[in-house]
Parts: structure tokens; C-alpha cells; sequence
């Protein structure tokens, strides 16, 4: 069977390497099957070069994967129906974050014949293997599948118990040399940059948060330092950006994980998402000497009680102790904060301004947004429950509209107040960063012209 992978395009100059597909089409391929990557995110082909490519090209099988985001989703319909207008129109299967909680909404929007509901590397072997033999799919965990005009939902699959059994993502079949030109935090301009994951899941329930996986699956140290050593090896990598959603799942997790970058003498740049209650002085020290250069911290509120209705699972003493030991240890914390969950006022929204001000060291352009209750995320049910949303469809339809832009206001504001203290707190945070910009750029000046700075390669903007 010939398989089509489809990495859309979000309209960026460089794009973030597509792992979840990535690993799809290493399992794909490991099992024998035919597996080619549609790069329009590389080429920016219009969505109608698809429906071209799949007439002049016969594949068995064609398959999507998205996020739960407005964007994601407006683009998925663009996909789908590029698709669905091709002469030999492959059997068509979707998966990842995106309509996973929703299955029944997301196929009858797009037309899809299946969605992978979570995890995919067996599921998609199952399915294939069903469809090249011709057996029913009613028998298949962790899919959901059209029939006539019916959508019928299987059974969940359970999580795959030992993520060491899953391949690397197939880098061979992608344009990495593309991929690692991505630009993050604390990146020098002769870096090499690629994305990867550590582990699956995250120990956390916050209210705001959906995730596929429930707990936490680390991979060990042995094969996370293996994956390193060959992206150095054949694509040069010096970077690494760990993009799963909880490197630093515990203080002893992370420690031996930076023991052994250290002992194996890797020698290689790195970032994670982070939690603050084990961000101590000790651990970021060796993380720092491990490598790490900069932690990508979810605070998402500085008032406690807001953090309690979240159920962060943090206290703002951890915060700020968190990220003072951050600085102290050299290493550049992101700071992630969000408005407008369950009791939120202009008063809270402030604390965290105050504190981003106070903070900030200049590595990223600081701004908040305002909080989205994506389905699948407890805020989505509370939000079904108290009749602010009525589901998906008012959801992707009506609701989420941008990211930066609100969605439901759980709030006693109106909207028009909500979203006034919003441009109110990021003209603030706009201001102190282009400010900031602009005295290191005077000061580049100073130094070249009155004290001959021979040093100087050009103002630039980036």
C-alpha cells in the first residue's frame, strides 16, 4: 500500500519539525508499507496543488494530523476538501489533538472514512492491515470510522505501556536540512535546531490543558542520548528543543538525565517545558551544565487562588522562587501566562504583567493570552455545563476565532471589558520589550561610534 503524509502549512518562513507524524511514518515504514511526505509546509503549495498531486499520483491511503487551534482546524477543512475533490481520492484518515475528543464532529465536517482517536503507532498498523485485507473495522480500538452515513466510535486504545518499543521519528524521510534553520530562544546564528520528545505525557491536571496521554511515560536516558548522537551525527545538529510537554517531570528525572548528557559529553544546546516546584538551585545548575539554556515555564497566573481553580498545582511563592533560581543559574525561563480562567479579575491579570515586567531578561517578547477551554479540557466541560459553549461546533465555528482573541469568558467582565484590560496589559509588556530593544540598540551604537568598536557586524533586526 502506498501511504501519503501530509504536514500542512501554517504560513511560517521555517516550520517546527513534524514529529507525531514523523513517528507515524517511521512505524509505517518499519512494517513495509510505501510512506511519502507532502511537504506543503516547505513548499507553501496552494491548497489546490494537493487535489493535482493526488490525481496524477495514485495512494492508498491519505492521512492528516492536527492540533486543536483555530487555525488548525479552518486549514484541515481547506485539506480535507482537497481531497475529497481528487479523481482517485485515497481512503482519508486524520488524527492528533485536534479531533480526537470530538471524532463524530471532526468526520462529518471533513468527510474523513477514519480518526485515529490519541496514540497511533499501533492503531494505524491495525487499521491498514484491515483495509488491505478487507476486514471490518468495527474491531479496532482506537479509531472512529464512517459508515454510510453514520459515524460509529470504537473503543479506546490503551496507552502503549513502553514507549521504547516505538522507533525514532523517520528523519530520513523529511527535509531536515528545512527544519533545523527554526530560530528559538538563546539560539546562536551558526546553531542547527531540531525538535524532539523525552517522554509522553504529564503528571499535571490543569483545567485548561488537553492531552492525549494520562500520566507520564519517560523514554530512558540510554535512547533519548542515542536519538542525540545520531542527529548530530548526520545532520549536524547543535540544539536540541525538547518539545513533550514535561522534561522536568520530577528533580530526580532531570537529574539523571543531565548526569548522563554530562558523562557522555554531548555537547549540545537544549531547552524544555519545565515545572517551577522542582526548579532548585541544584538541579538548574546542572542542568545549565548539561547544557540547557533556556526552560519554558507554564505559570499561566501570579495570584493563588486563580492557580487553585486551575489546578496548576503551584503556589506563586514557587514562582517566583522558581524563577529567581532560573536567572541565578544563567538559564533563560519562558514565562507563560494566560487570562481569564474561573474567577480572574483586571486585578489578577495585573499581578502577572507586574511580574513578567519584573522578570523579564529580554530572551522572547512577552504577551497573554487570553485562556481557550479546547475540547477535551475540563474547562470545555465546565464551559458545556454552565451553557457558555454548546460543543464542537459552536466551539470551531463561532467561538474560537483566534488565539489571541476570546473564546468563553468565564469572567464576570463583559467582553468588551475583557478584552480592553487585555490590549491595556500587552501594550504595557510591547512597550517594555521594544523599549528594551531599542537602549540595546543605542548602546550597539555608542560603542561603535565613539569608542571605534570594530567588533560590530550591522544593525539587525533579528
Amino acid at each position: 500500500m502506498r501511504i501519503l503524509l501530509v504536514v500542512y502549512d501554517n504560513g511560517s518562513h521555517i516550520h517546527i519539525f513534524p514529529s507525531g507524524l514523523a513517528y507515524i511514518a517511521a512505524v509505517l515504514s518499519k512494517a513495509g508499507y510505501d510512506v511519502e511526505i507532502y511537504n506543503q509546509d516547505v513548499n507553501h503549495w496552494p491548497d489546490e496543488h494537493l487535489t493535482e498531486y493526488l490525481n496524477k499520483t495514485k495512494f492508498d491511503v491519505v492521512g492528516v494530523s492536527v492540533i486543536g487551534g483555530y487555525y488548525q482546524y479552518r486549514k484541515l477543512l481547506k485539506i480535507s476538501d482537497a481531497i475529497n475533490k481528487s479523481k482517485q481520492r485515497p481512503f482519508f484518515v486524520m488524527g492528533g489533538h485536534g479531533p480526537t475528543p470530538e471524532p463524530e464532529f471532526f468526520i462529518k465536517k471533513t468527510s474523513a472514512d477514519a480518526i485515529v482517536m490519541g496514540e497511533g503507532e499501533i492503531t494505524v498498523i491495525e487499521l491498514l492491515s484491515a483495509l488491505a485485507e478487507k476486514r471490518p473495522l468495527s474491531g479496532i480500538k482506537g479509531i472512529a470510522f464512517r459508515d454510510g452515513n453514520n459515524v460509529i466510535i470504537n473503543k479506546r486504545r490503551p496507552l502503549i505501556e513502553n514507549i521504547e518499543t516505538i522507533p525514532f521519528p523517520a528523519y530520513e524521510l523529511f527535509p531536515i536540512n528545512y527544519y533545523k534553520l527554526l530560530r528559538v530562544p538563546n539560539v546562536s546564528s551558526t546553531d542547527f535546531i531540531i525538535n524532539m520528545l523525552s517522554g509522553r505525557g504529564c503528571t499535571f491536571k490543569c483545567n485548561f490543558c488537553y492531552r492525549m496521554d494520562a500520566g507520564f511515560r519517560p523514554r530512558s536516558n540510554e535512547s533519548i542520548m542515542e536519538e542525540i548522537k545520531l542527529l548530530k551525527k548526520d545532520y549536524g545538529i547543535t540544539y536540541i528543543a525538547f518539545h513533550d510537554e514535561l522534561l522536568m517531570s520530577s528533580m530526580d528525572r532531570t537529574i539523571s538525565l543531565c548526569e548522563d548528557f554530562i558523562k557522555e559529553k554531548l555537547d549540545i544546546k537544549w531547552n524544555c517545558q519545565g515545572r517551577l516546584n522542582y526548579a532548585k538551585p541544584e538541579v538548574l545548575r546542572l542542568m545549565k551544565k548539561a547544557g540547557c539554556v533556556f526552560i519554558s515555564y507554564g505559570i499561566e497566573a501570579m495570584d493563588d487562588e486563580i492557580l487553585k481553580n486551575m489546578k496548576k498545582g503551584l503556589t506563586t511563592e514557587q514562582i517566583i522562587k522558581g524563577i529567581e533560581a532560573t536567572l541565578g543559574a544563567g538559564i533563560s525561563p519562558g514565562f507563560n501566562i494566560i487570562f481569564g480562567n474561573i474567577g480572574e479579575t483586571e486585578e489578577t491579570l495585573n499581578k502577572g504583567v507586574e511580574f513578567l515586567l519584573k522578570y523579564d531578561d529580554g530572551s522572547q517578547m512577552r504577551h497573554i493570552r487570553p485562556v481557550t477551554p479546547y475540547p477535551g479540557s475540563p474547562l470545555y466541560y465546565y464551559a458545556i455545563e454552565k451553557g457558555l459553549l454548546k460543543g464542537a461546533d459552536d466551539f470551531y465555528e463561532n467561538k474560537h476565532v483566534n488565539s489571541d482573541l476570546l473564546a468563553v469568558n468565564f469572567t464576570n467582565m463583559t467582553d468588551d471589558e475583557f478584552h480592553r484590560c487585555l490590549f491595556e496589559a500587552n501594550a504595557r509588556l510591547l512597550t517594555n520589550y521594544f523599549q528594551r530593544k531599542l537602549a540595546l540598540t543605542l548602546e550597539q551604537a555608542k560603542k561603535l561610534y565613539l569608542e571605534r568598536d570594530s567588533s560590530f557586524r550591522g544593525f539587525r533586526q533579528t
